[in-house]
């Protein structure tokens, strides 16, 4: 007989998850994935100016906050038919890619690593075979045996303490860490180094968006003042410090992040559990020409169903038959009804809360179980994020991606068939980022070239004026985010807001099952998978940290100190 066993809350991800497994004889027959809060920012910004929107839906998140701003300006840019200058994109791109390499970056360390990297056993370590093999695999100048040594006191002295700290929530002595004592060291090392460079990279947002976090955008551009003769202005000084930070970037992520993740990823190689549904969906982002010229995106568009590679199909967000967000056993309702499926256009944010009141031991799973809706690309349960960007990137023989992908497998000695796991994505996440930081160099290169040759426009205010408008209009604001595909559907109507939707990665991987009994990707990667003691349940909290949750960005209001549902008032 199956044994449901709770995680509740799972920590080191963005917002409140709550997954439930059925396990049978070690293994786990089901899960069931539930978002624990209530979503509701789509009700705040109705019937405001729409160029004002992107400043409350960033909001939706303290971690990918710029991404939501973008989504919603490239929206209201979509319907208004407004086109942007050339900096202005590059600058837009600048910042999304660095929003990759430091989101991947922390989530690799700070968020993902504890779930192979024993902290404890660090403490065994001789320091000075760490100091070989950081030496063997990375020209990283830190990397001497007295650096080492001083991690492992600085570690000996957090455990004697007995404050774990940012060290707490870990199963140490697990069985299911193989990593040798020396090797844990070196990534205990790089988690603190990692901890002291993501203070510094994001001063690129600071610089180009006026702060960290929730930089500002504009729509029609960006508000980025380049003058570089102005003491006021985005100056010569200025760039050349996002330049640096870059090459910066550049270094940490091929000296430190890949070596690190290669070293970890050779000994799991055979941990291929968590793969899932195998259906992969991206939206395609970072043009080389106009946002709206999909033949030019470095990340390129499709989707992919069942792993087939050789077949990529076409994704129109745009399209009301391709994608719906359903509802069956979520607590929401559309027109009345506690079913169905609409496209954002079309789609209501109206809670319906059936569940059971807390405190539970657990959910009725047989109806109603999630705040998180389920969205679907033509009926079907899609991965977004890393992996599906690469997998589909790679099926389409995107040259940079292809080459990538095949040399790190043949690095680890593996077939690309091992990326459809819990350590693929780990690997995806990476590979993207020897990516980011490459396109990061080059679209600031063509910026700085662009101003060398006079060219400092940063916002075209053509459309601005709201009298120039349509009457109707609507749009989607379309990316792709550090957690997956990104999309805001605005409708506009007598220059305000009449109806607004956003589908985040989150809400595609989390989504509890739909009416026809398809499950989300989360719930598809626990399928399966062995669990060595469901009272230290490591293998379910490795895998759904291999996609990084954000459920703050999927659902948004809770009272997790008093256990009350939060009552919403409107009007």
């Amino acid at each position: 007989m199956a044994e449901r066993i709770v995680v509740d809350p799972v920590t080191r991800i963005e917002g409140h998850l709550r997954i439930e497994a059925d396990i049978n004889n070690g293994v786990i027959e089901r899960a069931y994935s539930s978002g624990t809060a209530v979503r509701g920012i789509e009700l705040i910004v109705k019937d405001r100016d729409p160029r004002d929107v992107w400043a409350f839906v960033q909001r939706i998140c303290g971690v990918c906050t710029t991404t939501h701003a973008l989504a919603s300006i490239r929206s209201v840019e979509n319907a208004l038919d407004i086109k942007i200058p050339r900096n202005a994109h590059l600058i837009r791109d600048i910042m999304n890619e660095m929003l990759f390499v430091h989101d991947h970056v922390v989530h690799f360390y700070h968020l993902h690593a504890l779930d192979w990297v024993d902290v404890v056993s660090a403490l065994s370590a001789d320091p000075n075979e760490t100091s070989k093999i950081a030496q063997s695999i990375s020209d990283w100048p830190k990397s001497s045996p007295g650096y080492f040594a001083e991690v492992k006191a600085k570690v000996q002295k957090i455990v004697d303490s007995g404050q774990l700290g940012m060290f707490a929530n870990g199963y140490w002595g697990h069985p299911a860490y193989k990593l040798p004592p020396e090797v844990n060291l070196l990534a205990v090392a790089h988690y603190l180094e990692a901890l002291d460079w993501q203070k510094e990279v994001v001063k690129i947002h600071t610089i180009f968006g006026g702060k960290n976090p929730h930089p500002h955008y504009v729509v029609g551009g960006m508000a980025t003042p380049l003058d570089i003769n102005s003491d006021n202005g985005i100056h010569a000084e200025r760039l050349m410090h996002v330049s640096q930070l870059i090459d910066e970037a550049n270094k940490f992520v091929n000296q430190v992040y890949i070596p690190d993740l290669l070293a970890i990823g050779s000994y799991y190689k055979d941990w291929l559990h968590g793969g899932g549904l195998s259906n992969y969906l991206s939206y395609g982002d970072f043009a080389t020409g106009d946002i709206y010229d999909i033949a030019s995106y470095r990340m390129p568009r499709g989707v992919i169903l069942n792993g087939d590679i050789n077949n990529v199909l076409d994704i129109d967000p745009t399209d009301p038959e391709q994608v719906k967000e359903f509802i069956d056993y979520s607590w929401y309702s559309y027109d009345g009804s506690e079913t169905g499926g609409k496209h954002p256009f079309e789609g209501e944010t109206t809670f319906n809360y059936t569940g059971p009141k807390a405190p539970y031991t657990q959910l009725n799973t047989d109806e109603k179980y999630s705040w998180i809706k389920a969205p679907r690309w033509q009926e079907e349960p899609m991965e977004v994020g890393p992996l599906a960007r690469i997998m589909v990137g790679y099926a389409k023989g995107q040259p940079e991606i292809v080459e990538i992908v095949d040399a790190t497998l043949a690095k680890l000695g593996v077939g690309i068939e091992a990326l459809h796991s819990a350590l693929g994505r780990t690997v995806a996440r990476g590979l993207e980022s020897v990516l980011m930081v490459k396109w990061a160099r080059e679209d600031m290169d063509k910026l700085l070239a662009n101003i060398k040759n006079g060219d400092q426009v940063t916002f075209d205010r053509t459309k601005w004026e709201p009298k120039s408008w349509p009457k109707q209009a609507q749009g989607v604001g379309w990316m792709e985010a550090p957690r997956g595909a990104l999309g805001h559907w605005i409708v506009i109507e007598d220059e305000k807001v009449k109806s607004y939707q956003a589908i985040v990665p989150t809400t595609w991987n989390a989504s509890p099952i739909d009416g026809k009994g398809k499950i989300g990707a989360y719930e598809a990667a626990l399928a399966t998978t062995p669990v060595h003691d469901p009272e230290l349940p490591l293998e379910i909290i490795r895998i759904i940290h291999s996609f990084d949750p954000c459920l703050a960005c999927a659902v948004h209001l809770t009272d997790l100190e008093n256990n009350k549902t939060t009552e919403i008032k409107l009007g």
